[in-house]
């Protein structure tokens, strides 16, 4: 490989629409980042427990679950741009929510947990939509690239907003976070609103129960699509440690680097986005997630271990690479191979299987921390982890043996993207 070959692909960027999105993104995952370290800070503040902090998983995954999947049907059905900019509305209020809840004398704990489930329900909602606009405001052959971009805006977030967010809530306290969070979310809106409305297809199907079975059917029939969640949540409820971090920043007597620890995965997360050039030369998808899911456990295993906190971090910087390799290519099977009248629903799916195994996997590390206590539940999860991904690899042919250049389903929905497009 040339040099050339390592460097970010930006031609997504000619789309103003598509511009709009990603500067919408980078805004809103600043605050956004700095209120995933506020809030578990002001649990273990206020309550002292694993457990406590682990919760927070739980209360998000019903509502997440529930409207991940009505937010798929929503998004084939109606104009894409409404509902996201509807929802991030939504998460402004519940931003204000938490400000408020921050300033009284005595904050109460019940209101963390109730803007948890309302956050996290409208993020369901938003999702689908979000993920589904992408291949609407960009050609097909710019969609690894777009991935890749779209993953350096997440980035920007998860590093700033983390690293921000650790100083702020220890120097300043988590009300200055919550303040920042409600900012960021207006100056979102403002961007979202200059989008061009994205109307659904001409097959898209009003929203009911029948038409998200309909696109669960067509998950079931997909192979490589399976794979895809699978291995994500296997990984994701084996090996998220983040609802420990707070604990994790005491053991290594390093309370100063709680932010650090956050955005340590990014860091490697961003320099595989930085470097991505590559990706567009790699052919068998599911493969490559197969492997970097491996890594991330191993990582994870390894962090567990670690000594003192330069060790972690560096160790939680190797995760988030493997992790952002696993998430390139599975983002680019869905985008590439699922047809536009679906993908509001599939977007759900996946919502789904990205979302469901961290969130569950905070309250699996918080339990288990519990149980065995803080290091071994992290090896133990860590290493869980990547064998089940290696048991995978036979056990899902079709998954592996995943080809872009021959596979039926991308030549399907690239034709009839093509056939939508033409007058």
């Amino acid at each position: 490989m040339r040099l050339s070959d390592f460097r970010l692909d930006v031609r997504p960027l000619r789309h103003r629409d598509y511009r709009l999105l990603l500067g919408s993104g980078v805004i809103t995952m600043f605050g956004s980042f700095i209120t995933l370290v506020a809030v578990p800070f002001q649990l273990k503040l206020l309550t002292g427990s694993y457990v406590a902090v682990g919760v927070v998983g739980v209360v998000e995954l019903v509502p997440m679950i529930l409207s991940g999947l009505w937010g798929g049907a929503i998004a084939d059905a109606a104009d894409r741009r409404r509902v996201v900019l509807w929802c991030e509305a939504g998460m402004a209020v519940c931003a204000g929510g938490l400000l408020v809840n921050a300033l009284l004398p005595s904050p109460a704990v019940w209101p963390l947990y109730v803007v948890a489930g309302a956050v996290a329900a409208l993020d369901g909602l938003q999702r689908p939509s979000l993920d589904a606009l992408i291949p609407r405001l960009i050609p097909r052959d710019e969609l690894t690239a777009a991935n890749a971009v779209q993953a350096l805006r997440y980035q920007i977030g998860a590093i700033a907003g983390p690293a921000v967010g650790g100083v702020l809530v220890v120097s300043a306290g988590v009300q200055v976070a919550y303040a920042i969070d409600v900012a960021t979310f207006l100056a979102s809106i403002a961007l979202l609103y200059a989008l061009r409305p994205v109307p659904p297809s001409e097959h898209a199907e009003r929203p009911s129960l029948a038409a998200v079975a309909r696109g669960a059917r067509y998950a079931w029939s997909r192979p490589e699509l399976l794979g895809t969640y699978f291995v994500d949540l296997a990984a994701m409820f084996l090996a998220m440690p983040m609802a420990l971090f707070p604990f994790v920043a005491d053991a290594l007597h390093a309370r100063w680097a709680l932010g650090l620890l956050y955005a340590a995965p990014t860091i490697g997360s961003l320099v595989i986005s930085l470097t991505s050039g590559w990706t567009s030369r790699v052919h068998h998808h599911g493969r490559a997630v197969l492997i970097a899911a491996g890594v991330w456990g191993l990582a994870i295993a390894g962090f567990g271990l670690a000594p003192g906190i330069w060790a972690a971090l560096a160790l939680l910087a190797v995760a988030g690479g493997a992790d952002m390799v696993s998430g390139l290519f599975r983002s680019t099977i869905w985008n590439q191979t699922i047809p536009d009248h679906l993908r509001g629903r599939l977007a759900g799916i996946e919502l789904l299987s990205y979302s469901i195994g961290p969130t569950a996997g905070q309250l699996r590390s918080g339990l288990m921390a519990g149980w065995v206590g803080l290091r071994p539940a992290i090896v133990v999860g860590g290493l869980l982890c990547s064998g089940v991904v290696a048991a995978c690899a036979p056990l899902m042919p079709g998954f592996t043996r995943y080809d872009a250049r021959t596979d039926p389903h991308r030549q399907a929905a690239e034709a009839s993207a093509t056939a939508a497009a033409s007058p």
